[in-house]
C-alpha cells in the first residue's frame, strides 16, 4: 500500500477510533447524541463551503488517486467533519470550549503538515486554516454545547436554520451534482440576472413559512424542530394556526423549486424522497410522540387543522390574545378599525389608555399564554395572524429578524415611533368572535 493510501486510511480512521473510545467513555452524558448530531451537520456543508473556497485560494491541494469530493479526497473529508464536528463535542467537559477548539487547531496545524505527500500545502495555508476555524469549528462547538446545556434557544434556533439552508440548498445539490457530472450551478449563474433575482426572492417566499415555524417553536414551545431537542408545550400558533406541518411543506416547495432553478432532474427526485419520507415515516413518528405527550390537546387540533393544505382562516386553541392599542392616537384607532373590520380570530382588542400611564409606549400584543408579549411592528405580524392564511404570511415574513428591525427603523423615523399613552378613566374594548 503506498504512503498516500496510509495517509488516507488514517485519515478517516483515527478520528473515527477517537470518536468512539470519546462515546463509550461519555455515553451516559445527557444529550450528548442530539449535541453530536447538530454540531455534525453544521460543519459537513460549512467544511464543503470552505473547501470550494479553497479551490480558488489554493491553500492546498490534494494528490493520489482517491476518489475526490470537490477535489478533496472522501475519506480526508470525512475524517476532519468527525474531528471537528463529533470529537470535541465527545472530549471531557473540563477542557472547557476554548480548550476544544485550541485542541482542534493544534491537532490541525499538526497533522496537515504531516500529511505530505498527500496534502500540499501552499504558503498561505493558514489564512484557509483560519478560515475554517471561524465558520466551522467555532459555531459547531457552540451549537453543541448550548444544545447540552439547553442555552441560547434562540441562537440554536436560527443556527439550525442556517443548518437547513446549507443541506438542502448547497450540500445536497454538491452531492447530486458529484454522482451524476452535468451542468452543475452554471444553468443558475447563466440565466438573465432579472430572472434570478426573481427565482432567489420566489425561494424566500417559499421558505417563510418553515423560518416562521422554527421560530413559533423557539418562542412558544421552547424547542427546536430537531426530534431529540422537542418544544415543551404544544405549539398551535403562529403557522401551526393554518397547517400541521409547515416545515416539511416548505422544505418540499423550496427543493422542487431550487431544482426548476438549477435544471436538475435528480434534485427532483430528492424532493419527492424527502415528501414520501415526510408523509410516511416522518408522519407515523410525530403522531406518536405528539400523541402522547400532548395527549386530547394534540388530537383536537389535529382534527382541525390539516397536514400539507392549509386552512385559510386561523385554528385558535387557548388562551385569548390581546393586542393593546390606543383609541386617542389618529393612525392607531385607524389600525383598530382595520382590525376590527377583518373579525380577527382568537384576538381581543383593547385600549392601550386602560393601562398605567407610561406602561405602554407602542402597539403591544400578549398571546396570554404565558409567553413574552412584543411590541410594535412584531405585534401588528402577531395580529395578522389571526386574520387569514395570506394576511399571516405577511405577518410571519414581518417577523423575522432583521425584516422587523429595518421596518421598525423606518417607521420610527417616519415619526411612528414610541410615544407615551395617557390613562383614561375608561377603556374601549372589541371582543371579535374566537372561532371561524
Amino acid at each position: 500500500m503506498a504512503l498516500s493510501d496510509w495517509q488516507a486510511a488514517g485519515a478517516i480512521y483515527l478520528p473515527l477510533s477517537a470518536a468512539l473510545i470519546l462515546g463509550l467513555l461519555n455515553r451516559h452524558r445527557p444529550r450528548l447524541f442530539v449535541a453530536c448530531l447538530l454540531s455534525l451537520l453544521w460543519v459537513v456543508p460549512t467544511l464543503l463551503a470552505v473547501q470550494t473556497i479553497n479551490l480558488r485560494a489554493g491553500w492546498w491541494s490534494f494528490s493520489g488517486d482517491a476518489v475526490l469530493f470537490r477535489g478533496m479526497p472522501v475519506e480526508c473529508f470525512a475524517g476532519w467533519a468527525i474531528l471537528w464536528g463529533v470529537v470535541p463535542q465527545l472530549a471531557p467537559p473540563r477542557f472547557g470550549l476554548i480548550g476544544r477548539a485550541t485542541l482542534m487547531v493544534v491537532v490541525d496545524l499538526v497533522a496537515m503538515p504531516l500529511c505530505r505527500p498527500m496534502v500540499r500545502l501552499n504558503p498561505n495555508w493558514l489564512v484557509g486554516e483560519a478560515l475554517a476555524a471561524l465558520v466551522v469549528l467555532i459555531p459547531a462547538l457552540l451549537i453543541g454545547q448550548w444544545t447540552m446545556e439547553r442555552t441560547h434557544l434562540r441562537a440554536r434556533a436560527t443556527m439550525q436554520v442556517g443548518i437547513s439552508v446549507t443541506l438542502f440548498l448547497f450540500l445536497i445539490p454538491e452531492i447530486a451534482f458529484a454522482l451524476r457530472p452535468g451542468l452543475g450551478w452554471s444553468p443558475l449563474w447563466s440565466m438573465p440576472s432579472w430572472v434570478r433575482q426573481i427565482g432567489i426572492q420566489v425561494l424566500f417566499l417559499l421558505a417563510i413559512p418553515g423560518i416562521s415555524a422554527v421560530m413559533e417553536f423557539a418562542e412558544r414551545g421552547q424547542g427546536t424542530p430537531i426530534p431529540y431537542d422537542p418544544p415543551q408545550r404544544l405549539v398551535t400558533s403562529g403557522i401551526y394556526r393554518f397547517c400541521a406541518n409547515p416545515m416539511q411543506l416548505s422544505c418540499a416547495a423550496v427543493m422542487l423549486h431550487w431544482a426548476g432553478l438549477l435544471r436538475n432532474g435528480w434534485l427532483v427526485l430528492a424532493a419527492v424522497l424527502s415528501i414520501l419520507y415526510s408523509a410516511g415515516i416522518a408522519e407515523w413518528d410525530e403522531r406518536q410522540d405528539l400523541a402522547s405527550r400532548f395527549g386530547q390537546d394534540w388530537r383536537a387540533y389535529r382534527g382541525e387543522v390539516p397536514n400539507w393544505l392549509p386552512r385559510w382562516k386561523p385554528y385558535h386553541f387557548g388562551p385569548i390574545a390581546r393586542i393593546y392599542i390606543a383609541g386617542s392616537c389618529g393612525p392607531c384607532s385607524e389600525v383598530w378599525c382595520w382590525l376590527c373590520a377583518r373579525e380577527p380570530v382568537g384576538l381581543e382588542i383593547v385600549d392601550a389608555n386602560s393601562l398605567p400611564e407610561g406602561s405602554i409606549r407602542r402597539v403591544r400584543y400578549d398571546p396570554g399564554d404565558g409567553s413574552a408579549p412584543v411590541e410594535g411592528v412584531r405585534a401588528m405580524g402577531r395580529a395578522l395572524e389571526h386574520l387569514n392564511l395570506a394576511w399571516a404570511l405577511a405577518g410571519f415574513t414581518l417577523r423575522i429578524p432583521g425584516v422587523w428591525h429595518g421596518v421598525q427603523l423606518v417607521m420610527d423615523a417616519s415619526g411612528l415611533g414610541p410615544r407615551t399613552v395617557p390613562e383614561t378613566q375608561f377603556a374601549h374594548k372589541t371582543n371579535p368572535e374566537t372561532s371561524d
